[in-house]
């Protein structure tokens, strides 16, 4: 385990040394608010994992997406995303990024190639979407996405989260920027915030579209990332430029804590998928249910999609109770093993009401483009023993 290096700060001996850190020119760490041995450490980790060449770690997931969007885009741009999105996601694309001049284009997963590519202009500087969307659990088609991407000349960023670098590696499917919340999974025990970007090091910024990494950059020695730091010019940038100036830093703790759930994440995202099928095939047969989605259902029209990018399910399952709203609270209040919580992508079982939560700044038409219903129910599965969480779900069931 490496080691936890709490140090705000680094002793040098010579000032020559300090001034190429400054400069980039030597590899050092100057303050931990740009990178500490701990972060880093956990940085080549993920990197590794993904097959990137370098990643930026950072305060939340939710830092994570912005700055890997406001590493390239300017005020006048715009990027195209995906609808099927987390709910804060949506909310900074639709919102925030529209009031610092960015403009998001949303598409359906379902829309024709041609004419998503239609909707590339000479301001497009990104697509984006989730391997697995949240919590609507569409499956990104990466085929199509990363064509689009490589037709447009513009980079593909996937958000990983939900599937994990253990069930999907994007960069294998056309990705060039992967992104994580290292809050769900990656950690796995719902204690470290944190997110992370990762780059691919496979998209050629020098193709007129980005000035941001071609030119010179006024704010750090006129430095022209692409130039000087060629495959990895994207992350340094984002290390350089963004992170020294909005100081979303993770916190050392967080990545030595999150060292320390990586170590199983293996074993854990196994027994996430096992369990969550099992649940899906319980719920699916269920007379009280509606609905059940669930990626590694074989009922899913995208079966075969889903078996080709992912090597399991991962352990987010939504499903419909009849009756609507006010039965599925009455199953949520009734459930006595399982938590009702925000969060996802930990070592226990939960459940959460996507409508009302997550999901509730946003309109009901950009709550259905979501993939949320106001009956929707997303269960976050866990680890514990799957008899235990079908008998606490059988109970609740009987109390609609």
């Amino acid at each position: 385990m490496y080691p936890l290096v709490q140090s705000t700060t680094f002793k040098y001996e010579d000032p020559d040394l300090v001034a190429d850190i400054f400069d980039l020119k030597a590899d050092g760490h100057m303050y931990s608010r740009i990178s500490n041995p701990t972060v880093a450490n956990f940085e080549e980790k993920i990197a590794y994992l993904e097959g990137g060449v370098g990643a930026v770690a950072v305060s939340s997931g939710q830092s994570a997406v912005l700055l890997a969007i406001l590493n390239i885009c300017k005020s006048g741009d715009n990027i195209i995303s995906v609808s099927s999105l987390y709910g804060g996601t949506y909310n900074l694309f639709n919102i925030t990024l529209r009031s610092f001049g960015i403009e998001t284009k949303f598409v359906s997963n379902n829309d024709d190639k041609e004419y998503i590519l239609s909707l590339v202009d000479e301001n497009t500087k990104a697509i984006y979407g989730e391997t697995i969307g949240n919590p609507g659990l569409d499956i990104l088609d990466f085929k199509k996405l990363s064509e689009i991407a490589k037709k447009g000349d513009i980079p593909f960023i996937v958000d990983n989260t939900v599937a994990s670098p253990y069930l999907c590696n994007p960069i294998n499917f056309g990705a060039n920027i992967v992104i994580h919340s290292t809050s769900k999974y990656i950690d796995g025990h719902a204690v470290a915030l944190g997110g992370i970007v990762i780059d691919c090091g496979n998209f050629n910024w020098d193709n007129g579209k980005y000035p941001l990494l071609s030119d010179g950059d006024v704010s750090c020695h006129d430095i022209k990332y692409v130039e000087e730091f060629r495959k990895s010019a994207y992350i340094t940038k984002l290390r350089a430029s963004l992170l020294r100036d909005l100081g979303s830093t993770m916190s050392p703790f967080n990545p030595f804590l999150s060292n320390l759930g990586l170590e199983t994440l293996h074993l854990r995202m196994k027994k996430h998928s096992q369990n969550a099928l099992v649940l899906a095939k319980y719920l699916e047969n269920h007379e009280k249910v509606s609905w059940v989605n669930y990626p590694y259902l074989e009922s899913r029209e995208d079966y075969k999609k889903v078996k080709t990018y992912l090597k399991g399910g991962s352990g987010i399952l939504t499903f419909g109770i009849k009756g609507g709203i006010n039965e599925a609270k009455t199953f949520i209040k009734s459930l006595k093993l399982v938590d009702l919580a925000i969060h996802l992508g930990f070592n226990k079982t939960s459940v959460l009401h996507p409508a009302s939560t997550t999901h509730s700044q946003l309109s009901n038409e950009d709550k259905i483009k979501c993939g949320v219903s106001l009956e929707m129910i997303r269960v976050s599965v866990g680890i514990e023993n799957i008899d235990d969480l079908i008998n606490d779900f059988d109970i609740a069931l009987k109390e609609i």
